[in-house]
């Protein structure tokens, strides 16, 4: 800016400043080498990548949201990018990695209309009419309904997502488990309303090291990382009958600190049998309803350990909420804040077995054959922890998967077959289209291609060959479903080769990328915050040192 001949200075000196074409460029670059990161995580012949985070810890993973929340990035762009692969993740739990790879390639697409000098806001408008166009043809034409109650059908949906897992070593095992742990914690309300799966609340994954990935299952109850308060409780009780409390079962401390001045020795005495009164009140309150098993979120204090193992039941303290949540889903109780609010109604009755199992070094207390269990734990084993993390990685994916299907029972062909199909819908909708914004529009389609490819490229195929013959089966009509088998490089019709995908992660994962590059064109100027000042930059002398002043030296 300038005044005269003296330009005046609107920012910080030591403010950067971007803008223009330049930073639209930049962006797009970024964005392509965030895709580039994780290009090769894509299908069933994926890569791993192993990160070593600055502990000195390692990450051994193929799921893109995992990698990408690893690594560091500095540039704005890539770190928005990043950030749309935690969303696909929150949202629908799997295509994370194809988000971030379709996002990229979009970007890529409205490179060479920018360098024309198009104008960004065209651009989006065709991105924008592409992407609505897109979801209808999704929704409408190309994905079928599912039955959810057949077990095969959900299988096969389940194992489509664990093949290009490292869980997909052990597809069926893996599948059951995943579609076990999100069928048991199903509510659906009378009169096939609504349906809720809350498999972040109600299915944990505890992961044991040691074993075998075989020796995993899914428990028809809950399993907690406890063992009882004393050595002489009982560890195995059959048809327990379960309290659940949410309070401190021993003498209630002062918030503050309390001052007791006595002045004669009995009514120190006293003090202490009053302290006992309060406790065995809280223990005989508890036995009144006959339970075989007391869990508590709080402390229990040895006096309440001696009154609870005279009438023979076990305790568990200092449980987490969350267990404790879970518990009394499982076994049909009630979670009570005060013992003297117990009633027969609190007591969990719907459990089978209680029993205590020493895993490793590690004590777990079992809570299982429960009867309508709506809650439930997946027990997890493998050779070590990076294994184990891995695996629970996939298994939260395919859990997802089955919530997803559930919630909205439609599939779409996999492997790559719905995005070349989206590919040639949108090529002839292209032609249809007068102006500027056809170019943009017909780029949306071309970019698409890019995950039928890194699934050609990922299994070493050439990809030239196999795309091309993959236009052509798909120029034929009635061949919208065949796609490419990522293991062998072959196209495949995905009907007969049983490959499916829910419409809903497919739906979300285009919404996310075509967006996100909507967003980032968007951009035209950068401006980085002020950097600290080096200690050249400080002013100095000793009349810049900050003197006391009269309210500050009142505080103090």
């Amino acid at each position: 800016m300038m005044l005269g001949n003296r330009p005046i200075l609107v920012l910080n000196q030591n403010t950067k400043r971007e803008s223009g074409r330049k930073v639209q460029l930049g962006n797009i670059s970024a964005a392509k080498n965030v895709a580039d990161i994780i290009r090769t995580c894509l299908g069933p012949r994926a890569m791993l990548k192993m990160l070593m985070d600055p502990t000195g810890g390692i990450v051994i993973t193929n799921d893109g949201n995992c990698i990408l929340r690893e690594i560091t990035v500095q540039h704005p762009a890539a770190k928005s990018m990043i950030e749309i692969s935690r969303t696909q993740d929150e949202e629908v739990g799997d295509g994370t990695t194809s988000v971030i790879v379709l996002a990229g390639e979009m970007l890529t697409a409205a490179e060479p209309f920018l360098k024309e000098q198009m104008h960004p806001t065209i651009i989006i408008s065709a991105f924008r009419q592409a992407l609505e166009d897109m979801i209808v043809m999704v929704r409408d034409d190309m994905s079928a309904p599912v039955n959810t109650a057949s077990r095969e059908e959900m299988l096969k949906i389940i194992g489509t997502c664990l093949g290009t897992k490292m869980l997909g070593n052990w597809g069926r095992l893996a599948c059951e488990l995943a579609y076990e742990a999100v069928k048991t914690v199903l509510i659906e309300e009378d009169g096939g309303g609504r349906r809720e799966v809350d498999i972040k609340r109600y299915a944990k994954i505890e992961k044991v090291p040691g074993g075998a990935v075989e020796d995993s299952r899914v428990l028809d109850g809950v399993m907690i990382n406890k063992d009882v308060t004393h050595a002489r409780m009982k560890r195995r009780i059959e048809n327990p009958r379960i309290v659940m409390l949410d309070c401190n079962l021993e003498y209630k401390k002062a918030e503050s600190q309390t001052n007791i001045e006595i002045s004669n020795e009995a009514d120190f005495t006293r003090i202490l049998q009053l302290e006992e009164e309060y406790i065995k009140q809280m223990c005989d309150d508890i036995i009144k309803v006959k339970p075989d098993v007391v869990f508590t979120e709080k402390g229990v204090s040895d006096l309440a350990q001696h009154f609870l193992l005279k009438a023979g039941i076990s305790a568990i303290r200092r449980m987490r909420k969350t267990d404790n949540n879970r518990l009394a889903r499982a076994c049909g109780g009630r979670i009570v804040n005060r013992t003297d609010e117990l009633r027969e109604e609190d007591v969990g009755t719907e459990a089978g077995l209680f029993h205590i199992e020493k895993i490793g070094d590690e004590y777990w207390t079992f809570v299982t054959k429960c009867k309508k269990p709506k809650a439930c734990s997946i027990l997890l084993r493998g050779g070590s922890k990076d294994v184990l993390n891995e695996v629970e990685r996939n298994m939260h994916d395919a859990m997802n998967v089955a919530r997803n299907v559930m919630l909205e029972p439609r599939i779409v062909p996999g492997g790559g077959a719905v995005e070349m199909a989206l590919s040639q819908a949108i090529g002839k909708k292209a032609d249809g289209i007068t102006g500027v914004r056809k170019g943009p529009y017909a780029a949306v389609g071309r970019a698409l291609e890019v995950i039928p490819r890194t699934l050609a490229q990922n299994c070493g195929a050439n990809p030239i060959r196999t795309l091309t013959a993959l236009r052509a089966k798909h120029a034929t009509t009635g061949n919208s479903s065949w796609g490419i088998d990522g293991s062998s490089g072959e196209l495949v019709d995905m009907k007969d080769f049983g490959v499916w995908e829910p419409a809903a992660v497919k739906m979300q994962t285009y919404k996310t990328a075509v967006e996100t590059a909507i967003l980032l064109l968007r951009i035209d100027d950068i401006v980085s915050g002020t950097k600290k000042m080096s200690d050249a930059d400080k002013p100095k002398g000793p009349q810049m040192q900050s003197q006391p002043t009269e309210e500050s030296m009142k505080d103090d």
